[in-house]
């Protein structure tokens, strides 16, 4: 639990070091698109740093799948946005509000419960039928992007958020899949596809969503999409549980940290100002 907690650390503040460097780049001018303002942004220290804490929390998530339950690394990940409010709340100078700092308390109150209730990672191995079934999700996540991406509104930023989230969420079962880093094993591994193919299809529909649509309906969208699904994947069909008599903690616990998050989501992309900030909430 303590590699998931520190998993959403790394990708809550990355996310908000990562804003700071894309403001500074586009307000430091120069020309072209997207493609510019990125160059430009990769050379500031607070763009790679984010970048590393990226990759560390991902070498965490790795870990804490392979050692807690699917369930409660996936609440923990979606805490991430407790982070990132706060560090915004530092950094950015975003205000936030009493209902605000109320959702980053319940976070953490689910995330308590959650860490009492959780029991060891489950024993089952996975079928193959499992891990060429998230081969097929992950296929399949390709498909809904390209179908919300002609939806309109906030429709689209759901969808999109939506997919992005079942793509992150089949990187979670995947890593439970995986059964040997032996790369004639990982070769023939469906789930090592599936992996690969979630992973990549979940940053571009998770950055198509929040260049095109509500940031909040996007988040709120991928927090759905990341945490029920393979958490109820974990629990029947590889064997995770909770500790004896706490099922019920750990179901609560569940509820209680996914709502705070929901409750956060604006902070998916982290806003670039406080000037922002205000004029979204007129």
């Amino acid at each position: 639990m303590v590699c998931a907690l520190g998993a959403a650390v790394c990708f809550g503040t990355a996310t908000v070091l990562q804003a700071i460097a894309a403001r500074a780049a586009a307000e430091s001018g120069g020309s072209g698109g997207d493609a510019a303002l990125l160059l430009r942004a990769v050379r500031q220290w607070r763009y790679v740093a984010g970048l590393g804490l990226d990759g560390l929390g991902f070498v965490l998530q790795v870990v804490a799948l392979r050692s807690v339950p699917i369930y409660a690394v996936g609440a923990a990940l979606a805490s991430s946005l407790a982070v990132t409010a706060v560090a915004a709340s530092r950094l950015l100078r975003v205000r936030l509000s009493a209902v605000e700092w109320t959702a980053v308390g319940v976070v953490c109150a689910g995330l308590a419960m959650l860490g009492l209730a959780s029991g060891t990672e489950g024993s089952e191995p996975g079928s193959a039928a499992l891990k060429w079934a998230m081969l097929g999700a992950g296929l399949g996540v390709l498909a809904l992007g390209a179908v919300g991406g002609r939806l309109p509104g906030r429709g689209r930023a759901l969808v999109l958020g939506l997919g992005a989230g079942l793509g992150f969420g089949v990187v979670e079962v995947s890593v439970r899949l995986i059964d040997s880093l032996d790369p004639v094993h990982l070769l023939t591994n469906p789930a090592t596809y599936a992996l690969v193919l979630g992973g990549a299809a979940a940053f571009v529909l998770l950055t198509s969503a929040l260049q095109r649509g509500s940031v909040t309906t996007a988040t709120a969208g991928m927090v759905i999409g990341e945490t029920i699904g393979p958490a109820a994947i974990g629990v029947i069909w590889l064997g995770d549980r909770t500790r004896e008599g706490l099922a019920w903690l750990a179901v609560l616990g569940f509820a209680v940290a996914i709502a705070g998050a929901l409750a956060l989501a604006r902070f998916g992309e982290a806003p670039a100002s406080a000037e922002e900030t205000a004029t979204e909430k007129v």
